[in-house]
């Protein structure tokens, strides 16, 4: 069907790989594709099969899940594949490198059926998906050396709208709740997004999340007005 969304499945473990793949092939409107064992196979499958999302495990023998990642997310052909990276640790130092490297989400291994069929659509669908655990990691990576009396260039090209659109977006609202907290219209707050992708050279809003803290424009607890 031309609706279903395809997996690539890239870990080490045959184990893990035959239970994702399980999951996956059970789910309506999902189809695994191929399954990969270490990064390079991904890389390499991934340029052949052209996959709508890649489980990318990140702890990999001959290309590790961050190289494996970048050399996805920067191929020019291979911009509609996106990478829903996976950790058995929460408080893995590979969470932020990943991101960076153009990781559209991250979770847990341990996570529910249910929340990683969830991650699969949500990523799918364009939009970025970061567990609980994982973005309070991440936030305090990426804030630590932001500092928010200098604004970063990459920030002056957008207006004040962007900008507080962008902050509620790292506060983790969705556009119905961004509409409703900016007093503004659903169509207005999507096109805004539409703007900071572009504006930001990024590919959805997990990225987005980086740049507003990596900027300093976000910061740690702070309110979401």
């Amino acid at each position: 069907m031309a609706d279903t969304i395809r997996v690539l499945i890239a870990d080490d473990q045959a184990l893990l790989r035959g239970s994702f793949r399980l999951l996956v092939d059970s789910t309506p409107g999902m189809a695994t594709v191929a399954e990969a064992a270490d990064g390079a196979a991904a890389v390499d499958l991934a340029r052949e099969l052209r996959p709508d999302i890649v489980l990318m495990d990140l702890r990999m023998p001959v290309l590790d899940g961050i190289a494996a990642t970048r050399a996805i997310c920067s191929d020019p052909e291979l911009t509609g594949v996106r990478v829903l990276a996976l950790t058995m640790f929460d408080l893995d130092e590979y969470v932020y490198p990943a991101l960076q490297a153009g990781a559209s989400g991250f979770l847990l291994k341990d996570a529910s059926p249910a929340e990683l069929v969830a991650g699969i659509r949500v990523i799918a669908a364009g939009e970025g998906i970061l567990s609980p655990t994982v973005t309070r990691r991440l936030i305090a990576d990426v804030s630590r050396d932001a500092d928010p009396a200098r604004p970063a260039p990459r920030l002056l090209g957008l207006t004040r709208r962007e900008q507080e659109v962008l902050v509620q977006i790292a506060n983790g609202l969705s556009n119905a709740e961004i509409a409703a907290r900016l007093v503004i219209s659903l169509p207005t707050v999507k096109s805004h997004v539409g703007s900071l992708l572009a504006k930001l050279s990024a590919r959805d809003r997990a990225q987005l999340v980086i740049i507003a803290y990596e900027s300093g424009l976000a910061e740690p607890g702070m309110p979401k007005v």
